[in-house]
């Protein structure tokens, strides 16, 4: 009974704003942000450790903030500032995603980071230990423990994004396109991405690039599809997105 009595006085102490609270508050924002960060970190991505640790405090700062003004001046909504958080933060994942020359997209999982890391630190700023917890615990098996199985998932997919250089100095499209046929592959969404040209006044080739999406009417796996496809003799280059 005391033990339960204790416990209850102790969550509504680190509930509420006083010197104590902040300090717990402060280190978890910076312990839930670091095993964020830790995995992008390792990729090498743009946001990596620090980058989700000042989000995450930040996000955390901004929270206590607003109950610090909320209960000192009774006025304003407490959940005001969070609000703009939440939308603000968008413009920092924005700067993480990037479509490379080859109109392959990546970032998007770092981006998702750090909206969630600013979304664990409201919860750390307004004292919900339980769901900034658990909640870190979530992300970080989502982003780390679930990797093996997104990989897998993708490589078992029935359709292949791809990216193609074709010279049409050695053929046309529509070539490819039977050859495809001719092999029980199905391509669809075809997209001509850009055209150029290289070589000296008496060497000209025209590389056109696609960007399709690739199935098999038979068991291949992606290695396969993109050896298939490599063979024909108007490609030049081929790489899965």
């Amino acid at each position: 009974m005391y033990g339960w009595y204790f416990w209850e006085t102790m969550t509504a102490h680190l509930r509420d704003l006083n010197l104590f609270s902040i300090l717990i508050r402060i280190c978890l924002s910076v312990l839930v942000g670091g095993i964020l960060g830790m995995e992008r970190g390792k990729k090498n991505r743009p946001a990596g450790l620090r980058t989700y640790i000042l989000v995450c405090l930040g996000s955390a700062l901004v929270m206590m903030t607003n109950q610090y003004v909320y209960i000192t001046y009774q006025t304003g909504d407490p959940m005001r500032l969070g609000a703009q958080v939440i939308s603000g933060v968008g413009f920092l994942g924005a700067g993480t995603i990037i479509l490379t020359g080859r109109n392959k997209i990546t970032g998007i999982t770092t981006a998702a980071g750090l909206w969630t890391a600013a979304c664990s630190g409201l919860a750390i700023g307004i004292g919900f230990y339980e769901g900034a917890i658990l909640g870190g615990i979530a992300i970080a098996f989502t982003v780390s423990g679930l990797l093996k199985f997104d990989i897998w998932l993708r490589k078992k997919s029935r359709y292949l994004d791809l990216y193609i250089e074709y010279n049409a100095e050695k053929g046309n499209f529509s070539g490819f396109l039977q050859y495809a046929k001719e092999h029980r592959l199905e391509v669809h969404n075809i997209q001509i991405s850009r055209d150029y040209s290289w070589g000296g006044a008496d060497e000209k080739h025209r590389t056109l690039s696609y960007i399709v999406t690739v199935s098999s009417q038979t068991h291949r796996t992606h290695a396969e599809i993109i050896e298939v496809l490599a063979h024909e003799k108007g490609v030049q280059f081929v790489e899965e997105l």
